[in-house]
């Protein structure tokens, strides 16, 4: 077939790779398309892109000048902070837990690998507050969900409403998400690192405001000094070569987009080569 659209070719491409997609959508020029592979619930688990949209929410403090990029995390908890609290911890500071440069080993606090029952309390950041960091925050990078749970705790913090709460009001709302529900810990705070149920149709939205520079249908949402610093620093997105930013989730999801093409693409899966499949999209 000739002369196929680049929905087209990407539906090809996702069955070529074993079919495990559940749902692809493209934002071309604005214009957003959706095609479904396999059939299932509207929303589904974006895994770590989730991390996207809890690093879009520490910029809306920052826009806010509600939070700095080198303010220490125990300055932050100054009144949670334990008396014998590891003294790395008190190097710690946004801007190394947005790197994953904090000093928590890989994987750590990982409610999609492990069972985090044995936190008897439901405290988590209690129990996060009582770890010995395994390196000195800012020398070593090491992926865990652990920061990204720090992050939702610190929003909290700073603006006294529950992260994903502030989201629903500044963020889904304008950009008008269907229905979604994010993961919590037993105290209700959102994990922020992955659970995060959304359409695929509204995934690829965070892509365009990203892509518009902060702008969604007209309206400010976040602010270009920001997008600035999110692509800077690969704030979660990282480069590609042909000049876009990915942030890819567990077991095939996806979201990227591309200022040279004008064009977002996401997608939801359920196993797929994530990051072979995006190499097509350049």
């Amino acid at each position: 077939m000739e002369n196929k659209t680049l929905m087209e070719k990407l539906v090809e491409a996702a069955r070529e790779r074993g079919g495990s997609f559940y749902k692809i959508t493209v934002i071309q020029d604005g214009v957003s398309e959706t095609s479904v592979i396999t059939p299932a619930n509207g929303a589904q688990n974006s895994y770590s892109i989730a991390k996207a949209y809890t690093v879009t929410a520490i910029g809306m403090l920052y826009d806010k000048g509600l939070i700095s990029m080198d303010e220490k995390i125990c300055d932050i908890f100054a009144d949670e902070i334990p008396a014998d609290i590891d003294e790395k911890w008190k190097e710690m500071t946004v801007h190394h837990v947005l790197k994953h440069r904090c000093g928590f080993p890989d994987g750590y606090l990982d409610i999609d690998a492990f069972d985090c029952s044995f936190i008897s309390d439901g405290d988590y950041l209690k129990y996060l507050f009582n770890t010995k960091l395994m390196f000195t925050p800012g020398t070593e990078f090491h992926y865990s969900d652990a920061a990204f749970y720090l992050l939702s705790r610190v929003f909290t913090k700073k603006c006294g409403i529950k992260m994903d709460d502030y989201l629903l009001e500044h963020l889904f709302a304008p950009l008008k998400f269907r229905e979604m529900a994010w993961s919590k810990c037993p105290k209700g705070y959102p994990m922020g690192a992955t659970g995060l149920y959304v359409y695929t149709e509204d995934l690829a939205k965070l892509g365009q405001l990203y892509l518009n520079r902060g702008v969604y249908d007209g309206k400010r949402i976040i602010s270009e000094e920001w997008v600035d610093i999110v692509e800077k620093q690969e704030y979660e997105f990282g480069k590609t070569a042909g000049g876009g930013h990915v942030k890819g989730g567990a077991f095939g999801q996806i979201l990227a987009y591309y200022p040279k093409k004008n064009r977002v693409v996401a997608y939801h899966s359920y196993g797929g080569d994530i990051f072979g499949f995006a190499d097509t999209l350049e």
